[in-house]
């Protein structure tokens, strides 16, 4: 007898071992790409997540913090300040334009997709922050606080303590505008390390707040410079300096 059978002779009969290789190959590969789109997802979710409560990092496009800062360097931001922990005099903050701070510019054009790539990539964390709406700047005083200039010996004063202010940039002179406010509660005066490069508190006394920024524009304590490499250093605030000056 001849079994009958309607499988051709060279066919491979089949068998209980899983599927065939063409199957586990498509198998293979679309559990891949799950995997690389929750990877990704989730990599992005994280950075949204540490740029808009921890870290947040930003470029310097000014020499009014030099040498602190120099232009192109790129800093992290704490964003635990103010908030779980408290603001310093001394300490290096990026804040808001309260209005009128930042001069309008254009931007270059650029193509579409690649605008929209950078925007997408700045708002999740992975590129750093442009200076389109964010100024940088040494707090010098706190609500309350009664900042003038100059001494005798050309000094900035808090509450009637003369700053030897070791920060600044060299050859600058602490201030060649003279003034005296008294911080408004709720406010910060704030002025950069190249005095003679900065627009900031001094230069604003019109504005509403008397040249002092709100607390609440404060994004942030710059606390440490990434790049470029060869100027890796933490940014500590200078305590020695407001050590001497009493509470208003």
């Amino acid at each position: 007898m001849v079994a009958v059978t309607s499988r051709h002779p060279r066919e491979p009969a089949d068998t209980a071992d899983g599927p065939a290789p063409e199957e586990r190959r498509s198998g293979g590969l679309g559990a891949w790409l799950r995997e690389t789109v929750i990877i990704v997802v989730s990599a992005l979710v994280l950075s949204l997540v540490i740029k808009t409560y921890l870290v947040q990092a930003f470029f310097i496009p000014s020499s009014s913090m030099e040498q602190t800062l120099l232009v192109g360097d790129r800093v992290l931001v704490s964003k635990l300040a103010p908030g779980p922990l408290d603001l310093s005099r001394g300490d290096v903050v990026v804040f808001k334009d309260p209005g009128g701070w930042l001069p309008e510019t254009t931007a270059a054009p650029q193509p579409v997709w690649r605008q929209r790539t950078t925007d997408v990539l700045t708002y999740v964390g992975l590129l750093p922050q442009d200076s389109g709406e964010d100024l940088i700047k040494r707090v010098v005083g706190l609500p309350g606080d009664e900042v003038a200039c100059c001494d005798a010996e050309g000094r900035v004063t808090v509450n009637g303590v003369p700053l030897d202010e070791s920060y600044l940039a060299e050859g600058a002179r602490p201030s060649e505008v003279d003034f005296t406010t008294t911080v408004p509660a709720g406010s910060l005066w704030v002025m950069g390390d190249n005095r003679q490069n900065s627009q900031d508190s001094r230069y604003k006394q019109g504005s509403p707040g008397g040249g002092s920024i709100p607390v609440d524009n404060v994004v942030g304590v710059a606390f440490v410079t990434v790049w470029p490499v060869d100027r890796w250093q933490l940014l500590r605030s200078p305590g020695a300096v407001f050590e001497e000056v009493p509470e208003p």
